[in-house]
C-alpha cells in the first residue's frame, strides 16, 4: 500500500476514535494533515473532507443506533437545518470565497472562549441534567443548524465541531448531542460532496476530491468512529464535556493560527 494511503487510514482511525464520542467527525483535524503532510491542494481539501465524513460517518452512527442513542427529535432538527446550508456553502466556496479568512477568524473567536469555558465547567462541577429552559427553542436550533451548514459547506467540516460545543454549552448532555451532531454531519457531507462533484463539472480548478486519500482516511474513520461511539457510554459526562472543550479549543486555535500565518 502507498505510504500516503496508509498514513491517511491511520490518521482517520486515530482522529475519529477521539472525536466520535463527543459528536465531532474529526474532518477539521484532517485539514492540517492533508495540507502539511499529504500536500493536498486547496480547495481540493474541502471535498476530500466531505468524502471522509461520508465514508467514516456510518461507523459511529451504526454503533449509536445499536445503543438507541439516535432516537429523539434533535437529530431531525439538525439535519433539516444543515442540509440547505451545506449546498449554499459549497456554492460560496467555489464561486465567491476562495480564501475565506474572515470565517476562520469568526470561528476562532467563537470556539476558543467556548472551548475554554466547557473545560472550566467540566472541572469545576459535574454536568447537570438540563431543565426545559436550558435548551434552545426548536426554531433557534434549526436556525443555528442552517448557519453551521453554510460554514460546513465552505470548509468541508460537516458542522459537528461547531454544533456540539454550542449545544452542550446550552446545557444539553453530550450523550444526546453527539449522535445528533454526527448524523447531521453525515447527511450534510453527503449532500456537500455531491454538490462539489457537480460543481467540478462546470468550474475550473481543483474542486473535486482526492478520491484515493479521502477513501483511505474514511475507512480509518469508519473503524475509529465505531470504536469511539462504543466507548462513549463508558465515559462520564464531565469527562466528555472536558474532551469536547479541548477539541473546541483546538479547533479555534487551529483557525486562529491559519489567520495569523
Amino acid at each position: 500500500m502507498d505510504w500516503t494511503l496508509a498514513g491517511g487510514l491511520v490518521a482517520g482511525l486515530l482522529i475519529a476514535t477521539v472525536t466520535a464520542p463527543v459528536g465531532v467527525s474529526g474532518a477539521v483535524f484532517l485539514l492540517p494533515v492533508q495540507l502539511s503532510v499529504f500536500g493536498v491542494p486547496n480547495p481540493t481539501i474541502t471535498p476530500t473532507n466531505l468524502l471522509f465524513n461520508v465514508v467514516a460517518g456510518p461507523g459511529a452512527l451504526w454503533r449509536y443506533r445499536l445503543d438507541g442513542a439516535l432516537r429523539g427529535d434533535l437529530t431531525r432538527r439538525l439535519v433539516l437545518g444543515t442540509l440547505p446550508g451545506v449546498v449554499l456553502g459549497a456554492v460560496i466556496r467555489v464561486y465567491a470565497l476562495p480564501g475565506p479568512g474572515v470565517f476562520r477568524l469568526l470561528i476562532a473567536c467563537l470556539l476558543l472562549p467556548l472551548g475554554l469555558w466547557l473545560c472550566g465547567r467540566a472541572r469545576i462541577r459535574p454536568a447537570h441534567r438540563p431543565s426545559p429552559g436550558d435548551a434552545s427553542p426548536p426554531r433557534h436550533i434549526t436556525a443555528l443548524a442552517l448557519a453551521v451548514g453554510v460554514v460546513g459547506g465552505i470548509y468541508g467540516i460537516g458542522g459537528g465541531s461547531l454544533l456540539g460545543p454550542i449545544l452542550v454549552g446550552r446545557g444539553l448532555p453530550v450523550a444526546r448531542v453527539a449522535p445528533a451532531a454526527l448524523a447531521a454531519t453525515f447527511a450534510t457531507s453527503l449532500v456537500g460532496a455531491a454538490a462539489s462533484a457537480l460543481l467540478s463539472l462546470v468550474s475550473t480548478g481543483d474542486v473535486a476530491p482526492d478520491w484515493a486519500l479521502g477513501l483511505a482516511c474514511g475507512i480509518g474513520g469508519l473503524l475509529g468512529g465505531y470504536l469511539g461511539a462504543h466507548l462513549q457510554p463508558r465515559l462520564p459526562e464531565p469527562s466528555l464535556r472536558l474532551l469536547l472543550g479541548i477539541l473546541a479549543t483546538a479547533v479555534g486555535a487551529l483557525y486562529a493560527a491559519q489567520v495569523l500565518v
